[in-house]
């Protein structure tokens, strides 16, 4: 703040003003603050003494309480003035976070080694890091995110157009941004490249025409849409390592041994165990990683076992527990709950029991691990009963619209019959509940199995192998919280850099996710962040119009700096911006 005095025939009269910053013209300009009154008004106020002199002093001390943060703020408001048309008075500030993390990961310097190489005109990192912002924020299409980027704190400085061809550089270099944030990642948290997830999913489009990469495939949501398909590497610690995009038609085994062969040559990282599903188990996949010094851990279908070892791996007795050499026969596990002590109860229906041995096939060996749990047998009973209670409704309410389902649908339960007993064409068609299948499938129950060559201590391996959940939670987060289907661009390097910024976009989430000690909901934080809002005064600074929470507070407190005092003056938003920045 400083004093400025305006002169007229007759008087001089001082103000107290203030350099105002507008974010959306991004140009500054000057406020009054406090009008102090004319000379001969003050000479007489202050008996004679020297009006500026008292007025520089009084400035001085308010510059000071507003250092401090203590200055008390009034915000002068007209109810007869109307507000001007066309003036954006609120903006989101929860942007801010992901804007700290995003600078961390040095993504605007990544941008700028992009723009040095190609010499455009338009600002990427803005273009990117909007995008990304938007993506986490208000995740919707490119046009709708242009628009809603301007309601950030600090506006947008590019056109809509300059997006799209943003796109085309940003999948040109999607191999050196993968590898750069790696390398820059290491800087901001500890990443656990012992260990790797990979999984596969597809998006689909709304388009109907097969072209590119976009391809007709077997859709793991059972639409009737060209689809394309995502190939995931994720750390120990669930933070997204590496993508690929594949063609919608192709095998997904196929798509493990291209992208792991790039992590191992651009990140230079080569002693690793991959963990996968069965889908993507193949022989080829699994004798990849069976040197070098890598490992893998792959889930096993027993039911695709061949016979004796499912016989082997079915049978009651032999089974052990983690750290003891004691058997037991798990038919009689029931029998103990209900001997047991209340207490017990609990703690013999969580107790993983296993059984392992090596196989051998073709030259190539591997060990077979069957883990047993009560606990998740009554869950998959528990699945079962809610779906034959589904299958059975249907049965009874609208038989004839039974339609064909898949292998995990309620319907698999219904069997129809045409015929009698004794072989005769019946008059009509009879709906029943298939017992013979559920015998059939109850028999796995409890049962799951697990391949590896690694000869570690079986705890460590099933360890190992529940943490599969968070790469589907992953591709669940971006599908369902960043919206990143269905995919409305329709030519390959636009799709390619779709995908680049849904994954910097994931791993800003998850970082900031281990940053809030993961006491939050994907829900809470995404909705958290949304809710972060400033309304501007225009004059004196932003207001926050949110409420504090826990949220709010943890947010705070991680990142080092705070957005909800009852008012943000302008000098210290832009000391916000500038720590966000560093």
């Amino acid at each position: 703040m400083r004093l400025k005095v305006t002169k007229s025939k007759n008087s001089a009269s001082l103000y107290v003003i203030k350099s105002i910053y507008n974010s959306k013209t991004q140009s500054n300009s000057s406020k009054i603050v406090e009008k102090l009154g004319t000379e001969a008004e003050l000479r007489e106020k202050l008996n004679g003494a020297d009006p500026y002199e008292w007025a520089k002093e009084y400035i001085r001390k308010l510059n000071e309480k507003e250092k401090k943060q203590t200055r008390k703020i009034l915000v002068p408001f007209q109810q007869s003035k109307i507000i001007p048309k066309e003036e954006q008075r609120s903006f989101n500030g929860g942007y801010l976070f992901l804007q700290k993390i995003y600078h961390e990961l040095g993504l605007h310097k990544i941008c700028k080694e992009i723009s040095r190489k190609y010499k455009f005109d338009f600002d990427l990192d803005s273009i990117l890091s909007r995008l990304i912002y938007g993506r986490v924020i208000f995740p919707s299409s490119k046009l709708a995110t242009y628009e809603l980027s301007k309601k950030f704190i600090e506006q947008p400085n590019f056109d809509l157009h300059q997006i799209y061809r943003a796109l085309e550089f940003l999948a040109k270099e999607t191999d050196f941004i993968q590898s750069s944030l790696y390398e820059n990642s290491l800087k901001v948290s500890k990443r656990n490249t012992g260990i790797l997830y990979y999984d596969c999913t597809n998006y689909f489009f709304e388009i109907e025409q097969e072209d590119g990469n976009k391809q007709y495939g077997p859709s793991k949501d059972h639409k009737p849409n060209p689809i394309i398909q995502m190939g995931l590497f994720m750390d120990g610690d669930g933070i997204p390592l590496a993508f690929s995009i594949n063609k919608g038609n192709m095998n997904e085994q196929l798509t493990l041994k291209p992208l792991e062969k790039k992590i191992i040559s651009d990140f230079e990282l080569s002693k690793f165990i991959v963990c996968t599903d069965a889908g993507l188990a193949s022989e080829d996949n699994r004798k990849f990683n069976d040197k070098d010094g890598r490992a893998f851990i792959t889930t096993q279908s027993i039911k695709k076992l061949k016979e004796h070892l499912k016989k082997w791996a079915l049978a009651p007795n032999g089974w052990k527990l983690p750290g003891s050499d004691k058997t037991y026969d798990i038919s009689k596990l029931d029998e103990m709950i209900d001997k047991a002590a209340p207490e017990d109860k609990t703690k013999i229906r969580a107790k993983v029991f296993y059984k392992e041995r090596w196989i051998k096939e073709k030259d190539f060996e591997q060990r077979l691990i069957i883990t047993y749990s009560i606990k998740y047998r009554d869950y998959q009973r528990k699945i079962r009963n809610s779906q034959i209670e589904r299958a059975q409704k249907a049965i009874e309410n609208n038989p004839t619209k039974i339609k064909k389902c898949n292998a995990n649908d309620y319907k698999r339960f219904i069997t129809k019959t045409s015929c009698t007993a004794d072989g005769e064409v019946a008059e009509n068609e009879i709906y029943s509940i298939d017992s013979a299948l559920i015998q059939k499938e109850e028999a796995f129950d409890g049962f799951y199995g697990v391949c590896t060559n690694l000869e570690d201590d079986v705890s460590e391996i099933i360890k190992v192998n529940h943490r599969r959940w968070e790469i589907e939670e992953c591709f669940r987060i971006m599908k369902s919280e960043f919206k990143a289907r269905p995919v409305y661009l329709s030519n390959d390097d636009r799709i390619e850099a779709h995908f680049i910024t849904c994954f910097i976009s994931l791993i800003i989430y998850r970082l900031l996710e281990k940053r809030l000690h993961e006491e939050f909901t994907c829900h809470e934080i995404i909705s958290g962040l949304r809710n972060i809002e400033f309304y501007n005064t225009q004059c004196e600074g932003y207001i926050p119009t949110y409420t504090r929470t826990d949220f709010t507070d943890a947010l705070h407190d991680a990142f080092g700096f705070r957005t909800d005092y009852q008012i943000i003056s302008t000098s210290m938003m832009k000391k916000i911006l500038k720590e966000t920045k560093k």
